[in-house]
């Protein structure tokens, strides 16, 4: 018979987490810097969502203010396929909606909403709204989303109805009006719409849209097949006070940029 064995080798010590790698929020030594960052990334997430088939027509649009000019956002062309938009490509409007640089024109409907909400809330960089099938679900039932998982819980309180819908937005006045509905919230359901995020950062507006439709979808489903489990409000508070800051959506959206930046490179150009 075999005595018990002797204890095996030591293992290396640990490593200084100083020396793990583990991105976050880069900090730009100049506006041109942080110009190029931003509208990399917005070209960077309209890939994405042209990936997840968000688009329908020449609806939805991401906008990323300008670090310069703080009434000014960079955005997708009118007319142009998600799937194919380059950095050169985006357009930078003024809040009129007037294409200041450029080469094509820019969705006015679009501009309507976009411009509002970001007049209203200084401390969002981003804005993304788009025509995604089960958002529009969700909003066609004027329905929020209620606390069934950990990644709807991250919207819990934080996001809200804009209970009316008057056809597209053409005038400032209907995008003032859903903007007042945004509030200080990350996140609304535009009935019989759609859904509209923001961030500070052009990562988190696009991760918060990503995660919002997805969970649309998980209650949606959960609902046809019975009754969801509600997540309790103490839970479902602490829950959103983890993973409902806008750092913790840009450190979510990483795997999906360095997907697209390093199989489609040509979004750079």
């Amino acid at each position: 018979m075999h005595g018990t064995p002797g204890p095996g080798p030591t293992p290396p010590p640990a490593l200084p987490s100083d020396r793990l790698r583990f991105a976050m929020p880069p900090m730009h030594d100049s506006v041109e810097d942080e110009r190029r960052h931003r509208k990399e990334r917005l070209a960077g997430a309209l890939r994405v969502f042209g990936r997840l088939g968000f688009e329908d027509g020449v609806s939805g649009h991401i906008t990323a203010r300008d670090p310069e000019y703080s009434d000014c956002f960079w955005v997708n062309p009118f007319g142009m396929p998600f799937k194919h938009v380059t950095v050169s490509d985006l357009v930078l409007a003024n809040s009129e909606g007037q294409v200041i640089e450029g080469r094509y024109h820019v969705n006015q409907a679009a501009f309507t909403v976009h411009a509002q909400v970001h007049a209203a809330r200084p401390d969002v960089v981003a804005v993304a709204h788009c025509h995604s099938v089960h958002g529009r679900a969700l909003s066609a039932l004027g329905d929020l989303l209620d606390p069934i998982t950990q990644e709807s819980c991250a919207f819990y309180e934080d996001h809200a109805l804009y209970d009316a819908y008057t056809g597209v937005a053409v005038d400032a006045e209907e995008g003032r009006r859903i903007a007042a509905a945004l509030g200080s919230r990350k996140a609304l359901v535009l009935r019989n719409h759609g859904l509209l995020t923001v961030g500070d950062s052009v990562d988190a507006a696009a991760w918060w849209f990503l995660s919002m439709e997805r969970s649309a979808q998980v209650q949606l489903t959960a609902k046809t097949a019975g009754r969801p489990l509600l997540i309790d409000h103490r839970a479902a508070v602490a829950t959103r006070e983890q993973l409902g800051g806008d750092l913790v959506a840009w450190i979510n959206y990483q795997p999906l940029w360095q997907d697209i930046s390093r199989s489609e490179p040509d979004l750079l150009s």
